[in-house]
């Protein structure tokens, strides 16, 4: 498995709390799947937090079903980007898998709220999508998510 870190520039130096997260490479006939928050304007790989006593690998597969209604089955973790952001730590780790049917969404009232839909894009424009991180001054969330995918999707496709 590959490893990269990316240190926020609002990073203090340590931290004391470290969030973990899992994330679906999920790609068909030359798209990949994203999730879309319509309301606010953000592309992500599906994917989320990880719940107390949950393994990375159920993580990605509750996560994927919950915000695209689809069966998702992950295959090993390709890929763990650690960031470092004010006093937090977060934790993604990356599996490709395949879909396997199809199943009722479940989102959080955040999602709702945010608009969050699923869909189908080019790989090229999912890459462009995120390769303009380093334009995003004024949301550092946004940058540092857009980064964190751009290069997530670098390493996995080996871009």
């Amino acid at each position: 498995m590959n490893n990269l870190e990316i240190i926020g520039n609002n990073y203090f130096g340590e931290y004391d709390c470290i969030r973990e997260a899992s994330r679906a490479v999920i790609l068909k006939d030359g798209k990949i799947l994203l999730s879309y928050e319509t309301k606010n304007d953000i592309w992500m790989l599906p994917g989320g937090g990880k719940e107390i006593g949950e393994t990375y690998r159920n993580c990605v597969i509750r996560e994927v079903c919950e915000e695209t209604g689809y069966l998702f089955v992950p295959s090993k973790c390709v890929l763990e980007i650690d960031e470092y952001y004010e006093n937090v730590r977060y934790i993604s780790k990356y599996f490709i898998g395949t879909i396997t049917g199809k199943t009722d969404t479940h989102l959080t009232k955040a999602e709702i709220k945010g608009g969050l839909e699923s869909r189908w894009i080019l790989i090229e424009e999912a890459l462009g999508i995120f390769s303009k991180h380093s334009e995003i001054k004024d949301f550092e969330e946004k940058r540092g998510l857009y980064l964190r995918e751009y290069l997530a999707l670098q390493k996995i496709l080996g871009r």
